[in-house]
């Protein structure tokens, strides 16, 4: 039976302690690998650059630059476009349009909707979501 390779993922978020959360719900999701956590635009751009990541979990305000600076970017990089989560605090009509108009794959509020990452997530990977997360 063939096994299709894990799903790779990159966090772009600010805060630690969310990216740590995320990356332990990251862990229990089978289909799925986390490759790297980073903080800023440049970071994001350079890592998806680099490693072509399947899925972005992004986060709209950053240390430096912001989600919509790296959208705005894989617009006209050339690379490979991952499919993007938008998870962020700032629910505003206004910012899920703009996602919306690059073609994020959904637009998730940090407090109301984080339980949803594990089902889009495995989503992605073609598996069964994993009970209890």
């Amino acid at each position: 039976m063939l096994t299709s390779p894990p799903v790779r993922v990159v966090i772009v978020e600010d805060s630690a302690i969310l990216a740590e959360r995320i990356a332990e719900l990251i862990a229990r999701l089978p289909g799925i690998t986390l490759i790297d956590t980073v903080s800023t635009e440049s970071e994001a751009l350079e890592c998806i650059a680099e490693l072509a990541p399947e899925v972005l979990i992004l986060d709209l305000h950053l240390r430096h630059g912001s989600g919509f600076g790296v959208l705005r970017s894989l617009e006209h990089s050339g690379v490979p476009r991952p499919k993007v989560i938008v998870l962020t605090g700032f629910d505003l009509p206004e910012y899920r349009r703009r996602a919306e108009s690059f073609g994020v794959e959904a637009f998730l509020n940090k407090s109301r909707d984080y339980q949803r990452l594990s089902g889009l997530l495995t989503g992605f990977a073609g598996q069964p979501a994993a009970s209890g997360t």
